[in-house]
């Protein structure tokens, strides 16, 4: 079976622009991610996503595969799709390209052991949410699965609601998502859901058409994003202390 871990990378961030270069010890934060999914003996090629003939640039002289996609896409699976045109793997890992610590056990599991390829199928991170403030948060998706760990929903308020027992373990989406290449072409060809569109949340377009998504849990499974420059100064601070000067 052939994994390709693809790792969008936009330059045009609102909140920190061009954060994919943004220097973490020397080296483009993209470069950071590349060299940590690089660990992950599951996966068979990477390749950086990119939008930005810049980002493209120094991909290149780190060599770091990289494909240059189309700016008009909406979502990050939209520009995985436009790469397994040109691409060919029996499963795709989508992995954020601002998460210089991304959790490498996280990214294993999120890989089965087999992948059909004559269905639509999917598969996505999820880990417990620690708090009730991490519950509360709409930034955090909470996730609803069944015995077999199939996804029931998705949703930014809590669920299931404790209407009669506070006694659950709330859990959460880890932004690691995996598809073959019929769940990305479906979600190319199709519209936004009627629950994606309410919600925000371009996983959930999948349970709106009834396609089998696949949860995977890892406990404990924290994700820093670099969004803002206090992020990224406690990234660096983190990897400093981690690897010392490079």
């Amino acid at each position: 079976m052939k994994v390709v871990g693809i790792i969008p990378a936009r330059y045009a961030s609102t909140r920190l622009p061009g954060k994919p270069l943004k220097d973490i010890l020397g080296h483009p934060m993209i470069w950071w991610v590349y060299q940590r999914v690089c660990t992950v003996q599951a996966i068979d090629e990477i390749y950086v996503a990119t939008d930005d003939s810049r980002i493209q640039k120094v991909c290149e002289e780190y060599q770091i595969p990289v494909v240059l996609t189309s700016s008009e896409h909406r979502t990050a699976a939209h520009r995985l799709q436009e790469v397994s045109e040109s691409i060919s793997a029996d499963f795709y890992l989508q992995l954020n390209g601002d998460e210089p610590l991304i959790n490498t056990e996280a990214i294993a599991k999120a890989i089965p052991d087999y992948v059909p390829q004559d269905i639509e199928y999917g598969t996505n991170i999820i880990t417990n949410a620690k708090n009730p403030a991490q519950v509360m948060d709409p930034s955090n998706i909470k996730v609803v699965f069944d015995e077999e760990m199939n996804a029931l929903y998705m949703s930014r308020t809590p669920i299931p609601y404790p209407f009669k027992s506070i006694d659950y373990n709330y859990y959460k989406h880890v932004g690691i998502i995996g598809y073959n290449k019929k769940m990305l072409d479906f979600y190319k060809n199709s519209e936004p859901g009627r629950f994606e569109t309410i919600e925000g949340i371009d996983t959930l377009r999948f349970l709106d058409y009834g396609k089998p998504l696949k949860f995977s849990y890892v406990p404990d499974c924290e994700s820093l994003s670099v969004d803002t420059e206090k992020d990224l100064e406690m990234v660096r601070k983190m990897l400093e202390e981690q690897y010392g000067e490079i």
